[in-house]
């Protein structure tokens, strides 16, 4: 057992191999473009405040690299001409922080989750309230009658 260290080898498996990844490559890849992209922004608010209340919900890139679509939980048509006016100093900036085959194209998009949600909230606030629910106060008398 000598060399082994307590440790069973499979098949496939290399001596001092990083760890096997949780998530896929194109998640990661996402995940970093969102956090440079966001970082990006954020030092450009200083410089224009159309950048200000802007937030990167998610990138989505091909898996070729080739384009990516950036998405925001708001996006104004001001906001999107300053997006357009910034997009190479961004990709810049990706190409920078990121090593990858390729810097890819960027788009930019609200987020549908964000309006999906923002459509179900207000479902939900018609939706009739059952009696005694808006403001549990009856709840509130069962709990101190102090029977104990």
């Amino acid at each position: 057992m000598s060399g082994s260290r307590g440790r069973s080898r499979r098949s496939g498996d290399h001596w001092g191999a990083a760890p096997a990844r949780r998530y896929p490559r194109s998640a990661r890849v996402n995940e970093i473009l969102r956090e440079v992209l966001a970082d990006e922004l954020e030092r450009m608010e200083n410089n224009d405040e159309r950048f200000g209340l802007l937030t990167v919900t998610a990138v989505q890139c091909d898996p070729d690299l080739r384009h990516a679509l950036v998405l925001f939980s708001s996006l104004g048509d001001e906001e999107e001409r300053a997006l357009a006016e910034v997009r190479v100093r961004l990709q810049a900036a990706v190409s920078s922080q990121v090593r990858l085959k390729r810097t890819p194209q960027l788009r930019f998009a609200a987020d549908p989750a964000v309006a999906e949600g923002e459509r179900i909230e207000e479902i939900l606030r018609r939706l009739p309230q059952a009696p005694g629910a808006a403001d549990g106060s009856e709840a509130g008398a069962e709990d101190g009658s102090g029977d104990g």
